[in-house]
């Protein structure tokens, strides 16, 4: 249904998928809206979101402390420890941004600080609410209305704030009750059981696998998400692992055709078996 829409054009892969991560900046000029506005723009002077107050949005917290608590609860999926160096990458934002927001977020009772950041109770409750409503809105952009991967990313980003209950309820509803996004990663809730899977760095060539999951960690890494849904590197398609380089570039075959992986990422693409 609507896969015959034109898809908004997306910039070219080039060859994101065989080299290292860019180090992003970690202070931005503020943007237009997107997943991360209100957190670029700094907390504001309130956070704790009044503007906005109706129906079912009422008492809800600020878009910046939704986008930390999810940006935590991301890291802490992909086993990334999250400290404030790696929160700052993720958001795009200072370290003194981060720290600042940290103190606040502590204040409201939704982060425990030790050696590592840790969401409570509530914020985990609020994390995975906003990471539910991401993923839940990227199944309707890709599935309903044939979006790319990469759009449906960054337009989620902006739904996650948004979405009411009735709205996530009707969603959970058209789609059918997912239990993943397109990239394979769980959306919380949903009645879903994990594979049993290990990184395609670690299979052996010749052995054959099936994509199970798409961390987030690569979602934010730019042209990458273009790169593997163009050369269908997506969950659920099987291939082979043709040729292992000695710098961990990846040779895979996989639908008739053959594509080289560098090592970020097949060190973090989940396969099975």
């Amino acid at each position: 249904m609507g896969r015959n829409l034109p898809r908004p054009a997306a910039p070219q892969p080039g060859r994101w998928a065989i080299r290292s991560p860019p180090r992003w900046p970690l202070t931005r000029t503020p943007e237009p809206a997107d997943r991360r506005t209100a957190s670029r723009s700094g907390p504001g002077p309130s956070l704790w979101d009044t503007s906005v107050v109706s129906g079912s949005r009422a008492n809800e917290y600020h878009p910046a402390f939704e986008e930390y608590c999810e940006a935590i609860w991301e890291l802490r999926e992909d086993d990334i420890e999250v400290i404030q160096a790696r929160i700052a990458e993720r958001i795009e934002v200072s370290r003194p941004a981060v720290s600042e927001m940290i103190r606040r977020m502590e204040d409201e009772g939704l982060v425990e600080v030790n050696s590592s950041i840790r969401l409570t109770a509530k914020g985990r409750s609020l994390a995975e609410r906003v990471v539910r409503r991401h993923r839940l809105a990227e199944r309707f952009l890709t599935d309903m209305l044939g979006l790319s991967w990469a759009y449906a990313h960054a337009e989620a980003g902006k739904w996650e704030h948004i979405i009411s209950e009735p709205v996530e309820q009707a969603l959970t509803r058209v789609l059918g009750d997912p239990t993943t996004c397109p990239h394979g990663n769980p959306i919380p809730g949903a009645d879903y059981t994990a594979p049993v899977t290990q990184p395609l760095s670690e299979i052996g060539v010749g052995e054959r696998f099936t994509i199970s999951r798409i961390p987030e960690e690569l979602e934010f890494t730019p042209g990458l998400l273009d790169f593997l849904e163009e050369n269908s590197l997506l969950p659920g398609h099987n291939g082979v692992l043709v040729a292992m380089s000695p710098d961990g570039t990846a040779t895979v075959e996989v639908d008739g055709h053959s594509v080289g992986i560098g090592s970020f990422a097949s060190e973090r693409i989940l396969v099975a078996g």
